[in-house]
């Protein structure tokens, strides 16, 4: 089975949107340099960047996320982000009226059964957690196998939390680090 990690970028305080849910400068790295991250040319990023980005998006096959996340996103259209291959959707509610039941998102609830789906379709690939409370909740449970944070130089004073409200110790490894353009790249691995 594929890994799991868990990422987002993140504000050097440790939030992943305001206080008014807006992700503000957090993702300003990828429209700061000169080589595309996807097809559409709009995402530009340094070469640093993209040495680190590309390869880790080209493994990711099935993102989890909340049903906020899905509902803030109007469920990105019915079509995943970033070429992913499946969308598995965290809630206790059923999917939206007239949700396109041909799309690739899967409504499960619970994390732990998430987790569980989102690695039957990935296979070896890997799974992607958003960070926030559905993220918090999956290294709570001890499913994530790795933290990567994309860390921008802002400090938001508050908002909504990388870890979401774990309030229990987790052990990292010593990260790897990559210095970007106005961008921070962090991977940790989960001690077991």
């Amino acid at each position: 089975m594929g890994e799991v990690v868990m990422y987002s970028s993140v504000s050097v305080d440790g939030f992943i949107a305001d206080e008014n849910d807006q992700p503000g400068p957090l993702f300003e790295w990828l429209s700061g340099g000169d080589v595309p991250l996807d097809e559409s040319g709009e995402v530009k990023v340094s070469q640093t960047s993209y040495d680190y980005t590309r390869p880790y998006w080209d493994r990711i096959g099935v993102t989890v996320v909340g049903r906020h996340v899905f509902d803030l996103t109007d469920g990105w259209d019915g079509k995943p982000p970033g070429g992913i291959d499946h969308v598995v959707v965290v809630t206790h509610r059923p999917a939206p009226e007239g949700w396109d039941p041909e799309a690739p998102f899967h409504f499960v609830d619970g994390v732990e059964a998430a987790v569980a789906k989102a690695q039957a379709l990935a296979g070896e690939r890997l799974v992607e957690v958003a960070a926030g409370d559905v993220g918090g909740q999956v290294l709570a449970a001890g499913l994530v196998d790795e933290v990567r944070m994309d860390v921008v130089p802002v400090v938001f004073g508050a908002g909504k939390r990388y870890f979401g409200s774990v309030h229990a110790q987790h052990l990292l490894e010593d990260p790897d680090v990559v210095p970007g353009n106005r961008v921070l790249h962090l991977r940790y691995r989960v001690r077991r």
